[in-house]
């Protein structure tokens, strides 16, 4: 079982999965780009808990209760344009989420991280994902999208490995185990959707866990 962290990192999971706020009345600058927003928001959010294929802007615009006119108005290349505003969003709320476990010892950057993880899946019961990696499963003709999602990759696993670098690993250490905490966690999340538990996630993190404080005991021999 995952080790369970402070209160103040449950709002992780409004970054992993990006929720859609209450809808707002009226038609000042404001509300427009507040509806704008909410477009944004909603296309992440159904892409984690969809996909790609199955986001439809029918959808969208239900769920983030914006007027047709409005996603015509500010996203003129239609559905490409929301999804690739939608994974710019989900990469940089995660990293403001990352940042705030900055100076944190390496161990406990890695079970923040997952336990956010399973928090999403808990809350959801198992149904939600990652948009990220729903954008990179299914963009396969379109490299714009491709190409975006592989840019929010690369900056987690340069914050990560920054993040488990100050919290005493060697470089090269922290570089190759940040990647392999999103490429496994990220594995273990479509494991625990398809079987519907939380088992191969719990199995994966308790791995983790156990390797990234083998790494850290060898880096303080």
């Amino acid at each position: 079982m995952v080790a369970r962290t402070t209160t103040s990192d449950a709002i992780s999971v409004s970054t992993l999965e990006v929720s859609v706020p209450a809808p707002r009345t009226g038609t000042s600058p404001a509300h427009r780009a507040s509806a704008r927003d909410r477009i944004v928001e909603g296309t992440a959010a159904l892409l984690a808990r969809r996909g790609l294929q199955a986001t439809s802007l029918t959808e969208i615009l239900s769920a983030s209760k914006a007027a047709r006119g409005s996603m015509y108005h500010s996203f003129p290349r239609g559905k490409e344009q929301v999804v690739s505003e939608a994974l710019g969003l989900a990469g940089q709320r995660t990293r403001e989420w990352l940042d705030r476990w900055d100076g944190d010892a390496a161990d406990v950057v890695t079970e923040r991280f997952l336990h956010s993880w399973r928090l999403l899946l808990s809350r959801s019961d198992c149904t939600t994902g990652c948009a990220v990696l729903a954008v990179t499963v299914a963009a396969v003709d379109t490299k714009t999208l491709l190409d975006e999602a592989a840019s929010v990759f690369r900056s987690w696993r340069t914050r990560l490995a920054q993040l488990l670098e100050h919290g005493g690993l060697p470089a090269d250490s922290a570089a190759g185990f940040a990647t392999l905490l999103i490429a496994a966690s990220e594995g273990a999340v479509v494991l625990a959707r398809a079987e519907r538990t939380l088992e191969p996630f719990d199995l994966t993190a308790e791995q983790l866990l156990t390797q990234v404080r083998s790494l850290l005991a060898a880096a303080r021999a």
